[in-house]
C-alpha cells in the first residue's frame, strides 16, 4: 500500500462532488483511487460502499472517502465491515472529531446537503487530523471487534 493512497467512491448523487475532492486530493499529493461511478445514471450506494471497504480491508488504500445525496447510505453501508469507522460529517469540527476520538477511516459526505467549499473543508481535516488514541484507544477497538460488539452479544 502506497503511505497516501485515499480510495473515492460516489453514486449518482455524488458523483460532481467527488470530481472536485479527487482535485483537491490529487493537489495535495495523495495517490487517488477512484472506485467510480462516474455518471448521473442511477446506481446502488450499497456497491460502492463495499468497493471502497474492501479496498481499505485489503491494503489497498489507507482510508475512504464515500459520497452520496445526504451521505446517510454509504455511511450505513460502509459500517457494516467491522474494520471500517465511517463517519458521516457536516463540517469541519465533526470531521477534525471523527479522526481525534473514533480513528474513522472513511469519510461519508452529502453532497446535496453540503456546499463544495464546506465539504473541502471537510476532506482536508479528514486527511489532516490524526487519532489521539489514549483513553479513546479501547472505544475504537471494541468498535471493530464483533465479539464485543453489542449487536453481537445482545446483552
Amino acid at each position: 500500500m502506497t503511505a497516501k493512497t485515499i480510495a473515492i467512491a460516489a453514486d449518482h448523487g455524488g458523483v460532481e462532488l467527488k470530481t472536485e475532492i479527487i482535485k483537491s486530493l490529487a493537489d495535495s499529493g495523495w495517490e487517488v483511487l477512484d472506485l467510480g461511478t462516474d455518471g448521473s445514471v442511477s446506481v446502488d450506494y450499497p456497491d460502492f460502499a463495499k468497493v471502497v471497504a474492501k479496498s481499505i480491508i485489503n491494503g489497498q488504500s489507507e482510508r475512504g472517502i464515500l459520497v452520496c445525496g445526504s451521505g446517510i447510505g454509504m455511511s450505513i453501508a460502509a459500517n457494516r465491515f467491522p474494520e471500517i469507522r465511517a463517519a458521516l460529517v457536516h463540517d469541519r469540527l465533526s470531521t477534525e472529531l471523527c479522526r481525534q476520538h473514533n480513528n474513522a477511516n472513511v469519510l461519508c459526505l452529502g453532497a446535496r446537503l453540503l456546499g463544495d467549499a464546506t465539504a473541502l473543508d471537510c476532506v482536508k481535516a479528514f486527511v489532516t487530523t490524526e487519532f489521539e488514541g489514549g483513553r479513546h484507544e479501547r472505544r475504537v477497538e471494541k468498535l471493530s471487534s464483533v465479539t464485543d460488539c453489542f449487536f453481537a452479544t445482545r446483552q
